[in-house]
């Protein structure tokens, strides 16, 4: 691999962890439209409450299809998500990542605090469009829930 090669694919793990970390801070300052952006036009975006069930509860497809998935954070007061390690594979103008992450969502019903806390695993196929990374499909997967 030449020295310019070796360049590229160090630039495309950081743009690919950029965009990672994009999708939270998104979801947690609720640009509902800037997290759509992340996404190719004919993304898939799954999202399996139990990872041990191998069928989605609920499958989107379509960037323009995200936004009702998006703005169901605002049931909450506040989100916190926390992205961990992650395990990129670069194929050329093609990647593959599995992203840790935790994610902490609060509700204040009747002013008493209720805290849901995530341990999540997100699973993902990313092109490069126009020099930019999307993702192209989004797995979503939840390890386990702690409700506080």
């Amino acid at each position: 691999m030449t020295t310019e090669q070796r360049l590229q694919v160090l630039e495309d793990r950081i743009a690919i962890r950029e965009l990672i970390d994009s999708y939270p801070i998104c979801a947690d300052t609720r640009n509902n439209l800037g997290q759509q952006a992340l996404f190719t036009e004919d993304t898939n975006f799954e999202v399996y409450m139990d990872e041990k069930i191998s069928t989605p509860t609920q499958v989107v497809k379509g960037r323009k299809n995200l936004y009702p998935v998006f703005d169901d954070l605002n049931q909450y007061v506040s989100t916190m998500h926390f992205n961990g390690e992650s395990i990129i594979k670069i194929e050329g103008d093609r990647a593959t990542a599995i992203t840790y992450c935790r994610a902490y969502h609060l509700k204040l019903p009747e002013g008493i605090q209720k805290l849901m806390i995530a341990g999540i695993r997100y699973y993902d196929v990313l092109v490069k469009q126009g020099g930019a990374w999307l993702f192209s499909e989004r797995k979503l997967k939840v390890c386990w829930v702690e409700n506080r």
